[in-house]
């Protein structure tokens, strides 16, 4: 794919308002710093070595059944943690001040089957710098089988999607850790290679890391517990299926739901908002918020923050969105947010919405 121009953000007089908001958020950063690096280093070290606990323990004790399907879900669910505890804020490096020791703990991605490489570009070159872009936003890459954008090629078969996504969407990380990341190297028409052209050292690192985690969640358990291929292979499907129902209720809530915009570029490839009036109207927050959510989740329910200011690590998150909905209050500013199951239930509307295949102003007579 050849290279293509990116879109612009309009000026349009909002760039005041943020850049003091800005400010506003640094120094609040910095007024809690002191009192939160010790949580973010504790999460540094915690997570992974609750995962490698699991494992070693379903690998010890894992001839007993009920522990070793157990520690498959288990890992499904620390997949899941670390993933938003400590690789989302490793790869926007935001977790430690030296950026070579945010790139290593990215590397911990790998070892859970996705590919660090790919996964950066798309999110960092992609989703953060145009969520809800048409053919710029790779977390909602449109694919024959869903129609998200509205503007979205639209496909008979679509008219059903809000029944048959619903029952696909637990197979979500089977796709992206077996299929996509495969797709996104090797078929040059994905998103991916409007702006990047991949390593060869890359293609390597994709298939040992890939094996790597195939061998110590399959084959290892094979050859040292006195389990059959069937248990084994039940028990990684177990491990997928969790974390892809726990990502999902993350990855769907904020951005493809029917309250939020999806804007397009006009002819001269400008986007009709300012850069901090886009993230508010592709973005909402989620108002379910307790101890859980922000220790173990990453407080995933603050991501308007988290696009506004995604070098900010997520442990400052409710403050800054408290800073935020004062801002929002004073200057009229589009901030959302929906409990977490009307957040779900605007994207099934969504995507009902969306399946509508007919042109209803086409003429009929």
């Amino acid at each position: 794919m050849e290279k293509v121009t990116k879109p612009r953000y309009a000026k349009n007089g909002d760039e005041a308002i943020f850049s003091q908001l800005r400010q506003d958020v640094s120094i609040l950063v910095q007024q809690l710093e002191p009192k939160r690096r010790g949580s973010i280093l504790l999460k540094a070290v915690f997570f992974p070595a609750i995962y490698l606990f699991t494992y070693t323990t379903m690998l010890v004790a894992g001839n007993q059944p009920g522990i070793f399907y157990t520690g498959y879900f288990l890992l499904g669910v620390f997949l899941v943690m670390i993933f938003l505890n400590i690789i989302h804020d490793a790869v926007h490096n935001s977790i430690f001040p030296n950026k070579k020791l945010n790139k290593g703990y990215v590397y911990l991605f790998d070892l859970m089957g996705a590919n660090s490489f790919v996964w950066r570009q798309r999110h960092i070159r992609f989703h953060h710098n145009y969520p809800n872009v048409n053919g710029w936003d790779t977390d909602i890459e449109q694919s024959n089988l869903a129609r998200i954008f509205p503007t979205g090629n639209a496909l008979p078969i679509h008219r059903y999607q809000h029944i048959y996504l619903p029952l696909l969407y637990p197979l979500y990380l089977f796709n992206w850790l077996l299929v996509r990341d495969f797709k996104d190297f090797f078929n040059k028409k994905k998103t991916i290679w409007k702006l990047v052209t991949i390593p060869r050292g890359e293609y390597v690192k994709l298939f040992v890391f890939k094996a790597f985690f195939l061998f110590y969640l399959i084959v290892l358990p094979k050859l040292v517990l006195d389990v059959s291929w069937l248990q084994v292979v039940t028990g990684f499907t177990i491990m997928l299926l969790t974390a892809s129902v726990f990502s999902l209720m993350v990855l769907l809530s904020p951005h493809a739901n029917t309250s939020s915009e999806f804007p397009l570029p006009d002819e001269a490839n400008s986007l009709p908002h300012h850069w901090m009036m886009h993230m508010l109207s592709t973005t909402n927050d989620v108002t379910n918020d307790n101890w859980f959510i922000r220790f173990f989740m990453g407080c995933f329910n603050y991501h308007v923050a988290h696009h506004l200011f995604p070098n900010v690590n997520h442990i400052y998150y409710p403050e800054v969105t408290g800073l935020l909905k004062k801002y929002a209050e004073k200057y009229d500013l589009p901030y959302r947010q929906y409990s977490l199951g009307d957040s779900l239930g605007k994207h099934y509307r969504l995507l009902k919405t969306n399946g509508v295949t007919e042109d209803i102003f086409e003429e009929t007579m």
